[in-house]
């Protein structure tokens, strides 16, 4: 085939898919079905069109001339369609909703299978592998048709995300029992259920395995080529084909599952590790590359049904249609049975009734199955007859799905209402209409007069308003009860937060690190608000508050091993961290004092102020501890912040002069640079001193400030020092003994054995009554803020007693000290405990003596 009737033929699919959406649209067709009709017109035409025109009838010349094999449907189409869904997937719900998606996606195919692999078997002469074979051919399902129609009756986003999430992993698993039993019947060999289920997860999770890494490996990419968007595109579309091509040919696994999971990373860290022009534009992109992989694949597969259907006998039109009642009882078994018992379980949320009836009958074949029956008659090993009737059934049951599901499908969402709003939403909307027409009337008139238009038009644009706001359907917000204003209004908060989070990446506040982290907790945040309301929020944001998990690694290294540098560098990112989340707090109050009370009224706006408000008070408690302990970090975080904003300012400045012309493009890009050059040092953060030299602490210790030289070598070998952050349980023990401490900064408090508490400060001590006096009381100690403590182990305890008689002194009595009120206290509760046999007046526990702290000038 000469190159220029090749791109002829191109050129002609594509001008005519372009038409089709607008067309579909106007027919109320779903696309795919109306691309499956003009795919079957041009496979029956293309032979016959001598009538045609001379410039038609090259065209169709150049069609009849395309020699489409099933391996340029696997290997060309096939990785842009998987890639540009799980690209615009939200991974956080797919993962909210992955138990219904995976139970479909996997244990669903497995029952189709089964279920047309014995009844089809059973009443043809087909082997059991073929009519296997056959199942899980059929079991791949087609979203573009469903999802479509989702968006042009406006259905809601989890139903859209349960059946694309859904038809992501099942033209996986279904791909992976293919290859599988293609084998087996392309060897000869035995089937074998073992082997079979082996197979297959070997298949679906090194699949998965692949693609993660090479997801995660194009991440670290976009961070070095940030700033060359044609390049990051590129990459994309190299890393969809690669992942497909490498883990099909090198790794022998799944090449659909790797894709799909390469496009699930890109799309949950590409908005951060790209600059969000980029993502902005790879979006747009790969939303064209879908449309044209879908238009061409499912014409290209429509065009062979004339083909594969030429030697169908009236026996196989049978099977077709025992086909497709068995494959719906199948999905009718998962949908209505097995779901439903799983969402009463705590791995996956209950699907509602009206949801399932959609994703039973919406369970569409398309493009993808035809091309799998058309790889079996390209296999010389199959036999023709298994060959034959593989292309023929699998042709017809597509052919039922679009025309029967597909067609239906829009009738029976309206039926089920699934394309109004709820009443809570459509109660927003009307509370929405009326705010935005009463400041929109104010502003019209404002318009009018600046613009000198007369009163007899001010008034038609006031009677549009009026009939706007007429149509209200009665809704009115009060009907609402408080607890759903407040949780729809918490709910308005989290998603403007992750707005928030968005455009300070934008504006390069945070790097892009950072931007991950803080938007992950956002989206967490968010899930918690939708699932608790009032509740889930107090609970999120104690969670927000908390050390991560990182965190607590470095401070138990710190602790264990005296490990300083990770432990300080976790503590600039939760500084920066709180800084970045108190700025988006300060916001969102400002948020909902201005945007929600209008909608939801002052009762429950006050209550998600006070939440709101509870959670800044929250943040500025934690940033100022950390204020008060590092100011001089503390200080370039202020400056880095206001600095970075000044930069975005300056930044949008210039772009402001470049669109009025007031600067030209050259004068622009140099203005750029200076600002790069000139903000260059906010982005090298200084390291953060944790301030822990030995020599340093001791020196804070008043027990210390009168010992020899000599004695203050020897402390430095024993003491080590320990920082001990706010709530943080002060272990007494280590894997080589027991441990004391001295206070060096800061206080912790101590729980006594009678419950009560006590807080020591500077210059206390604490843990040395179990190393001196050999007594099981273990005190449980906890960190009121930053603290800084030297701890001395049992093994150098002895080392340190001998170093200077006066502190010894000093030491062992405060020791007899604590005992000689520990003992009284034994008494004392011993004597209480023989009262409490007699019918005698308690004695009142205040009278109870004090064992706690002893400073050091009460002991001597």
């Amino acid at each position: 085939m000469q190159i220029e009737h090749l791109v002829f033929g191109l050129a002609g699919l594509l001008a005519l898919v372009s038409f089709m959406p607008a067309i579909a649209g106007r027919l109320q067709l779903p696309y795919s079905v109306l691309l499956a009709i003009v795919g079957i017109v041009l496979g029956l035409i293309i032979h016959v069109h001598s009538w045609a025109p001379l410039v038609m009838s090259d065209f169709l010349d150049s069609l009849q001339s395309f020699e489409v094999s099933s391996e340029t449907f696997l290997f060309v189409f096939l990785p842009v369609l998987l890639f540009e869904t799980a690209l615009s997937m939200n991974v956080r719900r797919l993962l909210d909703e992955i138990g219904p998606i995976l139970m479909m996606a996997v244990v669903a195919v497995v029952v189709c299978t089964v279920a047309v692999g014995f009844s089809i078997s059973a009443v043809s002469g087909y082997s059991l592998v073929v009519c296997l074979m056959l199942g899980a051919i059929v079991a791949t399902t087609d979203p573009v048709a469903v999802v479509g129609v989702f968006r042009e009756v406006g259905a809601p986003k989890r139903l859209t995300t349960l059946v694309e999430g859904e038809s992501l992993f099942n033209d996986a698993a279904s791909i992976s029992l293919y290859t599988v039993l293609l084998s087996m019947l392309y060897g000869g060999t035995e089937l074998s259920t073992t082997s079979l289920l082996y197979s297959f997860l070997y298949s679906f999770l090194g699949g998965g395995l692949a693609g993660l890494v090479m997801g995660r490996i194009a991440t670290w990419i976009f961070v070095w080529m940030r700033g060359w968007p044609t390049a990051e595109v590129t990459l994309t579309v190299a890393l969809a084909y690669l992942a497909f091509y490498v883990s099909e040919h090198y790794l022998g696994v799944s090449g659909v599952v790797a894709t799909v999971i390469a496009g699930l990373v890109v799309g949950s860290t590409g908005r951060t590790r790209m600059s969000p022009a980029t993502f902005e534009q790879l979006t747009a992109s790969w939303m064209q590359f879908g449309f044209w992989a879908n238009s061409l694949i499912f014409v290209f597969a429509a065009m062979l049904i004339p083909r594969m259907m030429a030697e169908i006998t009236w026996a196989q039109v049978g099977l077709i249609l025992l086909l497709y009642v068995v494959t719906l009882a199948a999905r009718a078994l998962m949908v209505l049975g097995v779901v439903p018992l799983l969402g009463l379980t705590r791995f996956a949320t209950q699907v509602s009734r009206s949801y399932r009836a959609v994703m039973l009958w919406g369970g569409l074949r398309g493009a993808v199955s035809l091309a799998l029956a058309l790889a079996v008659t390209e296999q010389p090993g199959v036999p023709h007859e298994a060959r034959q009737f593989i292309a023929v059934a699998t042709t017809g049951f597509v052919l039922l799905t679009l025309f029967i599901n597909g067609i239906s499908l829009r009738p029976l969402i309206r039926r089920l209402g699934l394309n109004q709003l709820s009443a809570t939403d459509r109660t927003l909307r009307n509370q929405a209409l009326v705010v935005a027409l009463e400041d929109l009337r104010i502003r019209t008139d404002e318009l009018a007069q600046s613009e000198h238009i007369g009163a007899e038009a001010r008034e038609r644009v006031h009677a549009v308003f009026d009939g706007a706001q007429t149509s209200v359907d009665g809704a009115e917000i009060h009907q609402l009860t408080l607890e759903q204003r407040v949780s729809v209004g918490l709910s308005m908060a989290a998603a403007r937060e992750e707005e928030f989070f968005y455009e300070t990446l934008k504006a390069q506040l945070v790097d892009w690190r950072m931007a991950e982290s803080l938007l992950a907790r956002a989206e967490r945040m968010g899930d918690a608000v939708r699932a608790g309301g009032i509740k889930g929020f107090d609970a999120a944001i104690a969670a927000d508050i908390k050390y991560s998990i990182a965190f607590r690694w470095a401070l138990r290294a710190h602790y264990l091993l005296g490990f300083q540098r990770w432990l300080a560098a976790e503590l600039a990112k939760r500084f920066t961290k709180l800084l970045s989340k108190r700025s988006v707090a300060e916001h969102i109050v400002r948020f909902v004092e201005e945007e929600v009370q209008p909608l939801l009224g002052q009762e429950a706006t006050e209550q998600i102020l006070q939440a709101h408000r509870h959670r800044l008070l929250m943040l500025e408690s934690a940033l100022h501890g950390l204020t008060l302990q590092y100011p001089n970090f503390a200080l370039w975080l202020q400056e880095a912040y206001l600095g970075r904003m000044a930069r975005a300012q300056e930044r949008l400045r210039y772009r402001d002069m470049l669109s009025h012309s007031l600067i030209s493009g050259e004068m622009y890009a140099d203005l750029i640079r200076q600002i790069d050059l000139r903000w260059s040092h906010i982005e090298q953060p200084p390291a953060l001193d944790m301030a822990l030299s030995a020599a340093d602490l001791i020196q804070r210790v008043p027990m210390f400030s009168d010992v020899s030289e000599q004695t203050l070598k020897a402390l430095k070998k024993c003491l080590k020092p320990r920082l001990m952050v706010p709530g943080q349980h002060i272990g007494m023990h280590l894997a080589r003994g027991r441990v004391m401490y001295f206070v060096a900064s800061g206080a912790v408090e101590l729980e006594l054995p009678d419950g009560t508490t006590v807080e020591l400060g500077t210059g206390e001590i604490f843990g040395e009554i179990a190393l001196l006096a050999d007594t099981e009381f273990v005190p449980k100690v906890r960190s009121l803020g930053y603290s800084r403590l030297l701890m001395l182990q049992e093994r150098d305890l002895q080392a340190v007693l001998e170093a200077d008689m006066a502190l010894r002194n000093n030491i062992q009595a405060i020791v007899k000290q604590r005992l000689r009120a520990f003992t009284v206290w034994q008494e004392f509760e011993s004597g209480v405990r023989q009262h409490e046999a007699l019918p005698v007046m308690r004695q009142n526990v205040d009278d109870r003596p004090s064992i706690g702290p002893v400073s050091e000038s009460r002991a001597d």
